[in-house]
């Protein structure tokens, strides 16, 4: 029983964090963002850019609390395998 509602729990929160992390990647593509910002940051290169670090960082944080939502799965699968 404990595996199971820590599994849920786990998987609820890992998806509910996921999602949101995702929403920060898609929100720069939706909103084009202040001119004169955009033009200082299309003279650096790709990599030192602040949005495409912020939105490499929000992408891998949505990635791993979509990992801990799977896992969270597993252990839901677990303790009905263990019934």
């Amino acid at each position: 029983m404990v595996l199971l509602l820590s599994g849920l729990l786990v998987a609820v929160i890992g998806t509910w964090r996921g999602y949101a992390n995702a929403r920060l990647v898609v929100a720069p593509l939706a909103h084009p963002g202040e001119p004169t910002r955009t033009a200082v940051e299309e003279t650096q290169p790709v990599a030192e850019r602040a949005r495409v670090r912020r939105a490499a960082r929000n992408l891998l944080a949505a990635v791993g609390w979509l990992v801990l939502a799977m896992y969270g799965l597993f252990l839901v699968a677990s303790s009905e395998a263990a019934r």
